[in-house]
């Protein structure tokens, strides 16, 4: 690879890849223009949805931007216990008046080879993965194409296996991340926990040799340059876009951001069946500690449920996902947010090399 993550964007601020709408043209296209690495969210669409994206993403701009997959997950659910798990969401869909999803209906691979081979086809900048690392050969053939790849981990020996098979970077994914946690194996014996940001980041930067972007919780440029002080080469930041004009989630997700309704975020398999960091709400909290280790099952049984909830303008039944930054979410333009988080962290890094001098 002649390019380096470096040269994907003028500022070292990455817009997330946020599955679920939120990550379309439009926002993906704003952070481009104004210097950043903006992202499409492939998942939960299928291989002819995502190259319509990209198609009207690449109209919208000529800078790099990347496109994101979800890895195929193993078939490890207990079914048993989604059943039980549907019996418990029976009251929910008499309240929303809809039926429950079949947990079957997707067989857990989110169209990879298909999406792979579109990508391959028709070679976009930057890819990176979601729940598992790719073989040597598909990484392998993404860079005889040209394109960068990008590896989301969660721990040093997840960092480590991306290297072995030939990633270009690391994602480094801290617990305070919203939305999904990056596992390459989801183990319900672990429970809802992680490994916090700097210190994951460290223990990575001493474990590979590879560019790496810092991800969770950041939503300040002063963060952006406290991760590069550590050795990211760049800040990922998804709830930062989440109340952006060019977002496309929900109005009420966005305004839960900053609803003092809403005190803080938690890690859930309630609305998919694995470890996601969401806003409490009613149905974090009634179905949360009896949801079982089974996604996408439970992504499936639950999809009907959070559409009635946001038709129905119930944010108590959405599932909001959501940093634990939430609070500093500011509704300023994709655009102008990329400016002002590259001038917060210069600012905050002019303002560190002056005391060093002193």
């Amino acid at each position: 690879m002649s390019l380096a993550l470096t040269d994907l964007s003028r500022y070292p601020v990455v817009q997330a890849p946020m599955a679920g709408g939120a990550s379309g043209p439009p926002l993906a296209a704003a952070v481009a223009e104004a210097g950043g690495l903006g992202f499409l969210a492939a998942g939960y669409k299928t291989a002819d949805g995502m190259y319509h994206e990209i198609k009207q993403l690449r109209a919208l701009t000529g800078q790099p931007f990347g496109v994101n997959l979800f890895m195929p997950q193993p078939q490890l659910a207990d079914t048993g216990a989604v059943e039980v798990y549907r019996h418990q969401l029976a009251g929910e869909a008499a309240w929303y008046e809809t039926p429950l999803g079949d947990p079957d209906a997707d067989g857990g691979d989110d169209g990879y080879e298909a999406k792979v081979a579109t990508l391959l086809d028709d070679p976009v900048p930057v890819v990176s993965f979601t729940f598992g690392c790719p073989s040597r050969e598909v990484l392998d053939a993404f860079a005889a194409a040209g394109t960068f790849t990008v590896v989301t981990v969660t721990s040093a020996q997840e960092a480590r296996n991306a290297q072995w098979a030939g990633a270009h970077a690391v994602c480094v994914q801290g617990v305070e991340a919203g939305g999904h946690q990056s596992t390459h194996r989801d183990d319900p014996q672990a429970g809802l926990g992680g490994t916090g940001l700097l210190a994951l980041l460290a223990e990575v930067r001493e474990s590979v040799q590879l560019p790496v972007v810092a991800a969770g919780g950041l939503m300040r440029g002063s963060q952006i340059a406290s991760v590069l002080a550590a050795g990211a080469d760049a800040g990922q930041l998804g709830t930062a876009f989440l109340a952006c004009p060019e977002s496309g989630a929900h109005r009420l997700h966005k305004q839960a951001l900053t609803n003092p309704l809403f005190v803080t975020t938690t890690l859930t398999r309630a609305f998919s069946g694995r470890p996601a960091r969401g806003l409490v709400n009613r149905f974090v909290r009634e179905h949360g500690p009896y949801a079982p280790a089974a996604y996408p099952q439970v992504h499936q049984l639950t999809s009907g449920l959070r559409k009635a909830a946001a038709q129905a303008g119930d944010a108590q039944g959405m599932a909001l996902w959501a940093g634990q930054g939430h609070r500093m979410a500011r509704e300023l333009p994709a655009g102008e947010l990329v400016e002002l988080l590259a001038a917060e962290t210069d600012a905050a890094r002019a303002a560190v090399s002056g005391r060093s001098t002193r």
